[in-house]
């Protein structure tokens, strides 16, 4: 791994090490989660000002008023994905920085990716480029719409939160499928777990967060 890779001071091998050994601590139990987020450099996926700040936790404007999720935030929606075993096929809505993404390639066969913001998924596949993950598949489009060429998918995570759970998202789901997803408005989201049941869905109600809001529409730049 080249030096921007490893990352020297607060972006080293150690400062990582002291993010999985918080996760540890505030719950996060998949060890294969903690060991795919201690390798990967985190703090290529923020703006080179915030570098120092990568591994703490704490979500991280990436621009476009956007931001990276806290490292918590991320192991928990994963490890919550992942809770059944692992996955073959994923679709993540909000591609975003791509460190979700990142994250998701070395766990599952194979991720789709959409994002409506473009210069964020040209950044995000830069990232991925380099850190030469190629199991991954990105569309520039609208999220709530999903990503209906490939489906049904084995899991949904989405990094944005809708007042309401797109119906889109629910059908491009196999039976058994889970999302994860944050619901509500700017004042009070929930973070759920919905499973597709052959009935329609069973919800869990995990905890509260703060997402930003998932928005309709593309953005060229």
């Amino acid at each position: 791994m080249n030096q921007r890779l490893e990352g020297i001071g607060m972006t080293s091998r150690r400062t990582r090490e002291r993010m999985i050994a918080r996760l540890r601590e505030q719950g996060i139990k998949n060890q294969a989660v903690l060991d795919v987020m201690q390798e990967t450099p985190r703090h290529i996926f923020v703006e080179e000002a915030l570098t120092t700040r990568a591994y703490d936790d704490m979500p991280l404007p990436i621009g476009f008023n956007q931001t990276i999720s806290q490292p918590y935030i991320v192991a928990r929606m994963t490890e919550l994905l992942l809770a059944k075993g692992p996955l073959e096929k994923v679709l993540e809505i909000g591609t975003g920085s791509g460190y979700q993404t990142a994250i998701l390639t070395q766990l599952v066969k194979m991720v789709y990716t959409v994002e409506r913001i473009y210069p964020l998924q040209r950044r995000a596949r830069r990232c991925l480029r380099e850190l030469h993950l190629r199991n991954v598949r990105m569309k520039h489009s609208d999220g709530g719409w999903g990503w209906e060429d490939y489906a049904p998918y084995d899991g949904i995570i989405v990094t944005a939160a809708p007042s309401e759970v797109p119906q889109a998202l629910i059908d491009q789901l196999v039976p058994g499928g889970v999302l994860v997803i944050p619901v509500g408005d700017g004042r009070s989201q929930t973070l759920q777990r919905i499973t597709r049941t052959e009935n329609g869905t069973q919800v869990e109600n995990i905890t509260p967060v703060v997402f930003v809001p998932l928005l309709t529409g593309v953005t060229e730049g």
